[in-house]
């Protein structure tokens, strides 16, 4: 990763308040998120004006695939393609096990694709605790954050789904969520005690960055024109505490005006 010709955007707090952001989408002219440990989806506007426009479980969800014979554990990141496959990964172990696996060096992590009509099979193995994915405005690439290998993962997609082609996208940061912009860059965190989200292009070379004062969850452009990168941050006291960094409502929403618009899926 080199960053000598990075330059630093300067951020402005939307929302305050919350637990853990997690999993943001710009949709109907709004970001919706998931507010880690409370059970929420929140909806925000670009003025601050936010609801909880969900609760989970509410008992009005509806099973869309079944994939506990690929892992009988958590699933975690999804993102949704252009044509309506569904790639949804797994860290695959016991949360309960974070500083294990860690240091292990082993990666277990999985991804599934889930089609449109709701079958499902593994398309990729031996991720590093995968994290956020993008897929690219074609359907061709799919992006994957290896978050404990500290690297951007891609894969080649077929027009069945699958993945191929594993290769190194980026590597020295340390990735959570993720999203592309237009000029095939990828705001990412650069590490896990950095307090940033930072403009990274294929290769590893930091454009520009954002200095936070607690951990970037995930990032996402929207707005109008999906040019307002929003970023979701949180104090982050290990797993062990991750109880207390619910309680402690340390969570934001900031925004910041970024150079290129959104493009691709999520």
């Amino acid at each position: 990763m080199s960053e000598s010709t990075s330059q630093v955007i300067q951020p402005r707090v939307l929302l305050e308040g919350l637990a853990i952001g997690e999993s943001p989408r710009w949709h109907d002219g709004r970001l919706w998120f998931s507010n880690w440990g409370t059970g929420e989806i929140i909806a925000v506007g670009l003025a601050g004006n936010s609801e909880v426009a969900g609760r989970e479980p509410d008992g009005s969800r509806v099973r869309h695939a079944d994939l506990s014979d690929i892992s009988p554990l958590g699933w975690s990141e999804l993102t949704v393609d252009g044509r309506g496959n569904v790639y949804v990964n797994t860290i695959n172990f016991d949360f309960a096990d974070f500083n294990d696996v860690l240091t292990s060096g082993k990666a277990p992590g999985k991804i599934a694709l889930a089609t449109a009509d709701g079958e499902a099979r593994e398309v990729a193995d031996e991720l590093a605790f995968p994290n956020g994915m993008v897929v690219t405005p074609d359907n061709r690439t799919l992006i994957v954050a290896e978050s404990f290998a500290g690297r951007l993962t891609a894969f080649d997609i077929d027009d069945e789904g699958s993945l191929s082609n594993r290769r190194t996208w980026a590597d020295g940061i340390a990735p959570d969520g993720i999203c592309l912009d237009a000029d095939g860059c990828i705001w990412a965190s650069t590490a896990h005690d950095a307090n940033d989200c930072a403009r990274v292009r294929e290769g590893g070379d930091v454009l520009e960055r954002i200095q936070l004062d607690r951990s970037c969850f995930a990032s996402m452009l929207g707005g109008p024109d999906r040019r307002t990168l929003f970023m979701l941050a949180a104090d982050w006291r290990g797993p062990e505490n991750v109880d207390d960094v619910v309680a402690a409502r340390t969570g934001q929403v900031l925004v910041a005006d970024a150079p290129a618009p959104g493009v691709g899926w999520p």
